[in-house]
């Protein structure tokens, strides 16, 4: 089995990890790094929980068109929230901006809260695998 390293160029050159790692030989898995709202400077882009969900919504994106997929292969998504309140209240517009995104292409999704995250002003992380 091989292993090609996933970093487009819009996320910045990543720290200690690969934003994606694409693995198998016919069925290719790729496996996508936690994600967070962060710009080309890895800048957090805005303190707003549904700016950051986009955001990072679109670095998962990101990474697996640079592994020359689509949306529509991610098979798996896993959201970390710093506030499950939050996320609730504001599912209806969180929920407008993942379709604008993918469509109506709904892998198996879990969100879990979580006491923080490792970038300070992030309030989401999402991680996946897609199938290319």
């Amino acid at each position: 089995m091989s292993f090609t390293f996933i970093n487009p160029e819009s996320l910045g050159a990543p720290r200690g990890y690969s934003n994606g790692v694409l693995a198998g030989a016919n069925a290719n898995f790729l496996f996508i790094a936690g994600q967070v709202a962060w710009d080309q400077q890895q800048q957090i882009v805005s303190d707003d929980l549904v700016e950051q969900f986009d955001r990072a919504l679109a670095n998962v994106i990101a990474v697996v068109t640079e592994a020359s997929g689509k949306p529509d292969r991610i098979a798996r998504l896993v959201l970390y929230v710093t506030d499950k309140n939050e996320y609730r209240e504001r599912m209806k517009e969180i929920g407008e901006r993942y379709r604008a995104r993918m469509g109506k292409h709904f892998p198996a999704m879990v969100l879990v809260e979580v006491a923080g995250l490792l970038e300070d002003r992030a309030q989401i992380e999402i991680e996946g695998i897609a199938i290319i």
